[in-house]
């Protein structure tokens, strides 16, 4: 099942989209719980409650207002960094210099601040004045559906309702410059999140390729069954003394080829369009300005 979030007429629903990403078909929310976006969704599907019956207001996909399908954060997102070998290998000299040497020690974790989410076609803003060095980062985004505090790799699994896709956009220099890497991932806009939440049982999120390309030209292509740290061992690590909540969202690192990696780099400017897709969900479109 395909969970969107969208507008008609300036008012927010929740909807399934159809198989072929055609249409979205309203689900019977109240105007509050919808405020909310697809959290009250996978809210009530973590509780084992049924979603809602369809409106039966049914509605073509390019004439709806497209949202990220988690527009209110209850919190920070979890994002992981140095999460494929080759990435790790192209920003060892820069973004990974200080690190741990041996990077299957430990996954590095950082949050996103809710403010970044924005819409899959929405606008990212560039930083001026306080930034030039804007990167992009194509990610598999986890969805938290059964909470839980320190759930053994096991039973991780168990506790994902879904997929989403997300550009990790950051700023390079200020993430250097802080070392800890939260003030550079955290500009407004700097989290495109979409098209839709796509359930687990539609997807195996272990098995599936992730690419990014930039004003057309194909810039990353990975497949997660690379990961350094596969998703049971990310949630394991993130809920350690930590209290999921359904709805968090654990970003899972990005392949290769990211702009601070090429040379010479290759920063986003103006204009620039950047378009992130799994397969499996589907993809995102982003113009920066």
């Amino acid at each position: 099942m395909k969970i969107a979030v969208f507008r008609i007429q300036g008012e927010r629903r929740i909807g399934v989209v159809s198989d072929d990403g055609s249409s979205v078909t309203a689900l019977d929310f109240p105007r509050e719980l919808a405020a909310a976006g697809a959290l009250t969704a996978v809210e009530w599907l973590a509780e084992g409650r049924a979603l809602p019956g369809k409106t039966g207001s049914s509605y073509r996909w390019d004439q709806v207002e497209h949202e990220a399908p988690l527009p209110a954060q209850r919190r920070n997102l979890f994002c992981v960094g140095r999460n494929y070998h080759a990435h790790a290998k192209e920003l060892r000299d820069s973004v990974f210099k200080d690190n741990d040497a041996n990077p299957e020690s430990w996954p590095i974790v950082f949050t996103k601040v809710p403010q970044t989410v924005v819409g899959p076609w929405a606008d990212v803003q560039l930083p001026v004045g306080v930034s030039d060095k804007i990167d992009y980062e194509a990610e598999l985004a986890v969805v938290i559906g059964k909470g839980g505090r320190n759930i053994s790799r096991a039973e991780a699994m168990s506790h994902v309702i879904g997929y989403t896709v997300v550009n990790d956009v950051t700023a390079r220099d200020v993430q250097m410059r802080h070392q800890q890497w939260d003030l550079g991932k955290s500009f407004d806009t700097f989290c495109p999140m979409g098209p839709w939440l796509v359930t687990a049982d539609e997807l195996d999120g272990q098995k599936t390729r992730v690419r990014c390309w930039v004003n057309g030209e194909l810039r990353q292509d990975g497949n997660t069954e690379d990961l350094i740290f596969d998703i049971p061992t990310l949630i394991e690590t993130c809920s350690r003394g930590i209290t999921l909540y359904p709805g968090d969202v654990i970003a899972t690192g990005t392949p290769a080829g990211v702009g601070q990696g090429l040379t010479p780099p290759q920063f986003l400017k103006h204009g620039d369009v950047v378009r992130v897709e799994i397969d499996g969900i589907g993809h995102i479109e982003n113009r920066f300005i």
